[in-house]
């Protein structure tokens, strides 16, 4: 294939309703993830690993996070044209907010004519795993269309969460239907249990996406969104063609025969993700250099297992580790503790995910739990083992069980319970 220019468009603008209390003071694509990663990582990983070096990040809801982490980690040489840029709602075109994904690329229409590409690559920012682009890219050029939308197996059972894509039996490169979000949709023919989902990533040729947007523009009864409004358009057309995650190569990736990718819009499948990681073969591997996954480097020293101040030795297994932990006499099993968390004598740790600076005391218990930035734990306190005492203290427990802890939220010391009562 000749050698294209592209734009890659990367939609971080998302509020992540489903995410609280983690979004309470972060956008979604700045969630932190397995220890060291944003969200976002994921995605402009894929981005740049895939060759594409001109990026814009569209933000907007509670971004300066957001912006921080991708001003601090994400720098290219300018020498050779290459950018990552955070670009937030500028209200160029009036008094108003993005008011919707395909709002906030009309609304930045001036980067694409300045960048000037020949193919615009648009893709989500909070999804986890690992695609080659330009295969996807290689297959829309063949095709011969305006749009491609990357597509993927699903539980039918979610089909309320994504959008669904109905192929056109005498041609199965193109989309027939395509439906956002219904409350159902009928299984596959080959897995009734399964539907084919929009990734919510797009390849579109560059003329073919400007017109659309400015059509979409003038409507009124539109909601301005990529996947709700902009691929419909182009379905009806005959104009859209699928391409199968399943078969995107990627160098270092061992051939499992089932591709990862998760959405982690909600807690539980934020969590569900984690545990992912955790396995001796993980269904996500971390550790595949050939594709790596970039984030910002912090100066926190190694993580550390020591003894307590009893002898106690402090252990770990089946978990991550970031840099910076410390185990003091403490035991970690089954979770993934974030950068400069401290897990003192005594306490232990169970199939939990801890963000950054946590703070365990000695002698307490976390199981099945979600502790955000800075939260502190004091000696003998109890998380996730009473849920009828965390919804007292003021914590989430969601319906699956899993108890979150909020950015900075400390427990009550007077409301700790005696060890019997574990």
């Amino acid at each position: 294939m000749p050698k294209c220019k592209v734009l890659a468009v990367v939609l971080a603008g998302g509020e992540g309703k489903r995410l609280m209390p983690l979004t309470v003071d972060r956008a979604k694509p700045a969630v932190p993830f397995a220890g060291e990663y944003r969200l976002v990582d994921f995605a402009l990983s894929n981005v740049v690993n895939s060759g594409y070096r001109q990026v814009v990040v569209l933000t907007q809801y509670k971004s300066h996070s957001l912006d921080r982490h991708i001003s601090e980690t994400w720098r290219m040489s300018t020498h050779l044209g290459n950018y990552v840029a955070s670009v937030p709602a500028q209200q160029r075109l009036g008094k108003q907010w993005f008011l919707g994904s395909a709002n906030a690329i009309f609304q930045s229409l001036n980067l694409i004519h300045d960048a000037n590409p020949d193919y615009v690559l648009v893709v989500g920012a909070d999804h986890v795993y690992r695609m080659d682009f330009s295969a996807m890219l290689d297959a829309h050029i063949e095709a011969g269309v305006s749009v491609s939308v990357a597509a993927v197996r699903q539980p039918l059972n979610l089909a309320n969460q994504f959008g669904v894509i109905q192929l056109n039996e005498d041609d199965p490169q193109k989309i027939a239907g395509f439906i956002e979000k219904p409350e159902t949709t009928a299984g596959l023919e080959d897995d009734p249990s399964m539907f084919l989902a929009s990734m919510g990533n797009y390849i579109f040729t560059k003329d073919a996406l400007i017109e659309a947007l400015t059509a979409d523009n003038k409507k009124e009864n539109t909601a301005h969104d990529m996947g709700g409004d902009i691929i419909p358009e182009f379905v009806s057309r005959n104009d859209c063609a699928v391409y199968d995650f399943s078969k995107n190569p990627v160098p270092g990736e061992q051939p499992t025969g089932v591709r990862y990718w998760r959405d982690v819009g909600s807690l539980d499948s934020y969590y569900d993700a984690h545990m992912d990681l955790l396995a001796p073969v993980p269904a996500f591997d971390l550790y595949n250099k050939e594709w790596p996954i970039f984030t910002r480097q912090n100066a926190s020293p190694p993580a550390k297992l020591v003894r307590g101040k009893d002898g106690t030795p402090g252990t770990a297994h089946d978990s991550l580790l970031s840099a910076g932990v410390v185990v003091s006499g403490g035991t970690v099993e089954h979770s993934v503790l974030s950068g400069d968390a401290t897990v003192l004598s005594g306490a232990k740790v169970t199939e939990s995910v801890i963000l950054g600076n946590a703070h365990i005391g000695a002698d307490a218990v976390v199981h099945r739990a979600i502790l955000d930035k800075n939260t502190v734990v004091p000696a003998g306190a109890r998380i996730g083992v009473d849920h009828d005492l965390d919804r007292a203290r003021g914590f989430l427990v969601t319906d699956s069980g899993l108890t979150v802890l909020s950015k900075g939220q400390t427990v009550p010391v007077d409301a700790q319970v005696p060890e019997e009562a574990v």
